[in-house]
């Protein structure tokens, strides 16, 4: 096929407006390295429904295009293009990636660890101005840079797990191995029901917990995260108070061996402190915000917690939450965390729908009308 040099993309020129369908170049030509894709499918994220609103913000980023959860197939590739693992890239290969490194800097060479890294590449925050233009999830073509870790995709998982693959539920797994293994039969609680909170939630069941305690709303969130293994849920309008005494009626006055936050509201600190048993552990995922209210380094101290920060997550989450999906396709009712497919063109409303909190996961697939 002839390589196309522009796509259609939907460009967000302003927070909190409905994104614009504009035609953005496309390199000239494909780097040794790099890929050229064709997106089948793009899911949405709470990252950009907060640099949609403004809450996640910084000077210059705008016109920038959304998305970085994404699969496709390759159209058209650079020279020897291989994925992370050595394999070779083909025209016709279905492929995800994950955020670019350059494997030069302190955290890349010395603590070997890729989310550290100094110039991590963020193909949703690409200016989509200047090139390489089309980096992100929202666009017909996306151009996937020599240093994104990219990933042959098993024929088995399906598109909109793997786009989730790339973001949410490498973060959640990513969380859940900073944390250290779950006992079996611990006590869990997951604060948060967003996509992320809901995906750990059934994470924490198959991995062997006892109890497993969803923690936030709306109310119908509350009930699809009972549907993927959680014993209790916990709507947080009752308030902090009864939130904890509820968490510690629930596990017999103990409190939970694993808190996940999966939430950022400013709460969330001094309630997992609270409700976290003795030498228990808390994994901060979701607080990306301003600083959150004050927690009580006594009981920190006292209770001999562990506390752990979590951040997004690298290629090697990407493969495991790709392997997490193959190895348990049936355990969980993944499709119902996605909404029905819809065009680019539809992209907006999807964005604000989301923001309503009115889907979890919309999936945007740019080959429809």
């Amino acid at each position: 096929m002839t390589i196309p040099t522009s796509t259609r993309a939907a460009v967000l020129t302003a927070h909190g407006e409905a994104l614009a369908m504009r035609d953005v170049p496309l390199p000239a030509a494909i780097e040794p390295g790099a890929a050229l894709v064709r997106i089948a499918c793009t899911t949405l994220c709470g990252t950009d429904i907060e640099i949609w609103s403004g809450k996640m913000s910084f000077p210059g980023m705008l016109p920038m295009i959304l998305g970085h959860e994404m699969v496709g197939e390759v159209v058209a590739v650079g020279g020897d293009t291989t994925d992370a693992l050595g394999r070779s890239i083909a025209v016709g290969d279905r492929i995800g990636w994950s955020e670019s490194t350059c494997g030069e800097c302190f955290a890349c060479t010395v603590l070997r660890e890729p989310v550290a890294c100094s110039r991590r590449g963020y193909g949703f925050l690409q200016r989509s101005d200047v090139p390489p233009y089309a980096t992100a999830g929202l666009v017909e073509y996306c151009y996937v840079t020599p240093g994104a870790a990219k990933l042959l995709l098993p024929t088995e998982v399906k598109d909109t797990w793997a786009a989730m693959a790339g973001c949410a539920a490498k973060t959640v797994l990513r969380a859940f191995g900073r944390a250290g293994p779950v006992r079996p039969g611990s006590r869990v609680v997951v604060q948060g029901s967003g996509a992320l909170g809901i995906f750990a939630t059934a994470v924490a069941r198959i991995s062997g917990a006892g109890t497993v305690i969803s923690v936030g709303a709306p109310a119908d969130r509350l009930t699809m995260a009972q549907r993927f293994g959680a014993d209790a849920a916990i709507d947080i309008a009752g308030g902090s108070e009864a939130t904890i005494a509820r968490v510690l009626e629930l596990t017999d006055g103990q409190g939970a061996d694993l808190v996940l936050d999966f939430a950022g509201a400013p709460s969330v600190g001094p309630e997992a402190v609270a409700m976290t048993a003795q030498r228990g552990t808390i994994v901060i995922v979701g607080s990306t915000g301003p600083v959150g209210d004050p927690i009580a380094l006594g009981t920190v101290m006292g209770k001999e917690l562990t506390i752990v920060g979590s951040l997004n997550g690298d290629i090697s989450d990407y493969y495991r939450a790709i392997e997490f999906f193959r190895a348990f396709p049936e355990r969980m009712p993944w499709d119902d965390l996605f909404s029905e497919a819809v065009g680019l063109s539809s992209a907006s409303e999807k964005v604000a729908a989301m923001s309503r909190l009115h889907e979890i996961k919309a999936v945007i697939d740019p080959r429809l009308p």
